[in-house]
């Protein structure tokens, strides 16, 4: 059965096919008029070993953290 999890730009993943999970890296994120918006945080995140299968999740560090729980599941699903 599907474990379905909302990543912070919309999408859908299914936890359960959940390959990998890389480390965490950040970066200063700045916004089209060279606003600092702070720092930026993303995580890889593959649901097999080939590069097509990786998705970058980025967001803010309670956004990324929070699909990090999720996917290890100490963290309720959303819409659970």
């Amino acid at each position: 059965m599907a474990r379905w999890i909302k990543l912070p730009d919309s999408r859908f993943i299914d936890a359960n096919r959940v390959a990998y999970i890389g480390k965490v890296d950040t970066f200063q994120r700045i916004d089209e008029d060279g606003n600092d918006l702070g720092l930026g945080y993303a995580v890889y995140v593959g649901t097999d070993f080939p590069r097509e299968s990786q998705i970058t999740v980025t967001g803010s560090k309670d956004e990324v953290f929070a699909v990090l729980k999720q996917l290890l599941g100490s963290a309720p699903a959303e819409g659970a």
